[in-house]
């Protein structure tokens, strides 16, 4: 059983996947603790407020609920509300919580693509052919490491950034990883000025790649 937030189509708009038409399926819990994480709703997994399905894709505003569902419920229910996107985008929240290999398989059985979003502070559980995109989460509040696992696994590196410091801390991340095949983005945070001037600055200094959010400059979910 997966614990889902939301569940909604539309654009995805960071990454490699940027401009995709994509169907997100957003997972509940999460005790990293980012301290800037725009969907702090989703970090804890409370029994009272879980809801049915069909509540949960009605949501006209971020909550706390959840719905406790299978693969085949949320594929049933891409068919049921006519989306027309082939690529599945599994976020949360801590996606990496839960074992996403039947989620995953399922979904390939059925023609979609797959991608996760994790911090890379717990084990990846999925297929092989499922795009990883790991945002690398250093010396947050809750205290969980950084999984060389994680950064080995990953098709993309995608680290945010504020200041010079967590440009260093990608860095030290990457000192043992094996990037030759994996794309590197710098995202500024909260799309701040300085941020986003230094995330170019970088990413011509060491031939990273810029990964803005577009959905928020497009006002869009």
């Amino acid at each position: 059983m997966y614990k889902v937030n939301e569940v909604f189509e539309t654009i995805q708009g960071e990454g490699s996947f940027t401009g995709a038409p994509a169907i997100f399926i957003r997972l509940q819990g999460c005790p990293v603790g980012c301290s800037w994480c725009d969907t702090k709703h989703t970090w804890e997994i409370k029994d009272e407020l879980r809801q049915p399905l069909g509540d949960i894709v009605i949501k006209t505003a971020e909550t706390e609920h959840w719905a406790g569902v299978s693969a085949e419920d949320l594929i049933a229910l891409f068919v049921r509300e006519g989306y027309q996107a082939k690529h599945v985008v599994i976020t949360g929240g801590e996606p990496c919580m839960y074992d996403l290999i039947p989620l995953c398989d399922a979904l390939h059985n059925k023609g979609y693509s797959t991608q996760i979003e994790t911090s890379g502070t717990f084990d990846i559980k999925a297929p092989a052919q499922t795009w990883v995109t790991v945002s690398p989460k250093v010396n947050m509040a809750g205290g969980y490491k950084v999984l060389q696992s994680a950064l080995d696994r990953a098709n993309e590196i995608k680290h945010p950034v504020a200041m010079q410091k967590h440009v260093e801390e990608l860095l030290q991340l990457l000192q043992h990883t094996d990037t030759a095949a994996k794309l590197i983005y710098l995202q500024p945070i909260s799309q701040q000025r300085r941020a986003t001037e230094l995330a170019i600055a970088m990413c011509k200094k060491h031939n990273w790649r810029l990964s803005v959010q577009v959905h928020k400059y497009l006002g869009i979910s």
